[in-house]
């Protein structure tokens, strides 16, 4: 298996921390040598491990960010498929 290449390019916040010291954190993050997105996964104390994540874009963290204000979005989402 390939190694996986990633670099935090900025650390913006811890979320939680558990019993075994691992983190869920907010961070930028480039993978593979390409542009830096705003990543939310678990790491190890030292980061050489993480958990699974989810990566988003720019604007897709200005959507959520709206989302979480209660503020309405003016996109192409189709409502009927949003559970």
């Amino acid at each position: 298996m390939a190694e996986l290449k990633f670099e935090i390019t900025e650390s913006l916040g811890v979320l939680s921390e558990n019993a075994k010291g691992w983190t869920k954190e907010l961070n930028k993050v480039s993978w593979s040598d390409h542009e830096p997105k705003y990543d939310i996964r678990e790491w190890s104390p030292d980061h050489t491990r993480m958990g699974k994540g989810v990566t988003l874009t720019d604007e897709e963290l200005a959507n959520l960010k709206a989302i979480l204000n209660g503020e309405e979005l003016e996109d192409d989402v189709d409502d009927s498929m949003m559970v």
